[in-house]
């Protein structure tokens, strides 16, 4: 079975508004602000949100860590800003670890911005642009401080290297608000049109009119009075289609089920509840799982449905890498580090070595892992998971997530993909 290393476009995606301000945070553009020390990138962050958001001053080396802003930047709709610390850092132990905070937000840049001072471009601005080159990311160049510049703004020199790729810098001086309705130009013209369309993560699975079940189990860790976020978003996605939904618990799916005039086109269930509401659901309705849905939605589903049939080649002492991009204190009986850990060394029938992490923690070094377990990624934007994906594939190492490893695990796996039956071929389970 072969496959192009190239990620699988989003089929079927319809075109639509950016968000509203309140769009959850994988949602959103997310726009990192890279450059040395003290060239503005705090000046830049706050002329356009017009808000105090990050610190600045003239001492270099200002900011520490990446900060965030969410914000709703129009023409672009709902974004999150990331301003981040110089990479020419003192390179004293605390400067390596700004230096290592900051590329890491390379990889869940959809957007970049380099900003420079104008007339200073040098190596560091070069290896900001190896870096964008290498993940594809899309970006603006901003010359900053031009009324510090002999001449006139556009007297400044472009670099041989932006003149060759047609990069037209924006010539600004943020501290004074200078360039900064220019740069909101830049920014729309630089983004890909696939970031400003809203991504289906069902509704093209469910006819016009049609009627889908969404089985939502209320356990530990879904908060009292509301539902967990996939689940809202699977919900409103249905909403905007134009579908009918049903909402029920596991323990009273057999009377909704029984309570609909025909059989609904759709049940869609946590994945924890896999098993039973498989013995539950006609084989001829089809089923799957939210973090199904969301391995298409966030990241690339053939390589995740690949890479959990690779947890069948699991043996005796095989690491596994299981990743949490939530950051919750683990309860009892947590998914991640419990119910996964404890099914797949039933199912595989060997003591394996299992190794967790959270939040941002994904390791760069993934050597000696046997397989990754990613969770369904609601909290991650897509950018940020396919550059998972992305880095496991140049390790050679497969990548599943929550939901392909339980329906795995419960033998279901072939039914959980039944809505996609063009992946079932392309996995070779399907004639």
């Amino acid at each position: 079975m072969t496959r192009s290393n190239q990620t699988r476009p989003a089929e079927g995606f319809r075109e639509g508004p950016g968000g509203l301000l309140g769009a959850p945070k994988g949602l959103r553009i997310h726009i990192g602000v890279f450059g040395r020390r003290n060239v503005g990138k705090s000046s830049l962050l706050n002329a356009i949100t017009r808000q105090a958001t990050s610190i600045v001053s003239e001492k270099a080396g200002t900011t520490t860590d990446p900060v965030e802003k969410p914000m709703e930047l129009l023409p672009l709709g709902p974004v999150t800003l990331i301003d981040t610390a110089g990479l020419d850092d003192d390179q004293e132990t605390l400067g390596n670890l700004r230096v290592d905070r900051t590329r890491k937000v390379f990889d869940r840049t959809d957007l970049g911005v380099l900003v420079c001072e104008a007339g200073h471009w040098g190596p560091f601005e070069e290896q900001i642009l190896d870096e964008f080159q290498a993940r594809g990311t899309p970006f603006v160049v901003v010359f900053n401080k031009v009324d510090l510049h002999p001449g006139t703004p556009e007297t400044v020199p472009i670099p041989d290297r932006l003149v060759r790729l047609g990069i037209r810098p924006v010539p600004a001086s943020l501290d004074r608000g200078q360039g900064v309705a220019e740069l909101r130009l830049a920014l729309l013209e630089a983004t890909p049109p696939e970031l400003l369309q809203d991504l289906p993560i069902v509704g093209n699975l469910v006819p016009p009119g049609g009627t889908a079940v969404l089985v939502i189990p209320i356990d530990k860790e879904a908060p009292r009075g509301r539902v967990i976020l996939p689940q809202v978003q699977v919900l409103r996605d249905l909403l905007d289609a134009g579908a009918t939904s049903v909402v029920v618990r596991e323990s009273e799916l057999p009377q909704a089920l029984a309570r609909l005039v025909g059989p609904p086109d759709l049940v869609v269930t946590d994945s924890q509840a896999f098993a039973q509401v498989a013995a539950l659901v006609p084989e001829e309705v089809p089923l799957t799982g939210f973090s199904v849905l969301f391995a298409r939605y966030k990241g690339d589903l053939y390589e995740q449905a690949a890479g959990a049939l690779a947890l069948g080649g699991l043996k005796e002492g095989s690491k596994v890498l299981v990743a949490e991009a939530c950051t919750h204190h683990p309860i009892q009986d947590d998914i991640g580090t419990v119910k996964i850990p404890a099914l797949l060394r039933r199912k595989v029938g060997a003591d394996l070595e299992i190794h967790h992490v959270q939040g941002r923690d994904f390791p760069e070094d993934l050597s000696g892992y046997e397989v990754v377990i990613n969770c369904g990624a609601c909290m991650l934007n897509r950018k940020a998971m396919l550059g998972r994906i992305a880095r496991c594939r140049r390790a050679g190492v497969p990548i599943t997530n929550y939901g392909m490893a339980l329906a795995w695990a419960h033998g279901i796996f072939e039914r959980a993909l039944a809505p996609f039956p063009g992946l079932l071929e392309e996995l070779g389970l399907k004639s």
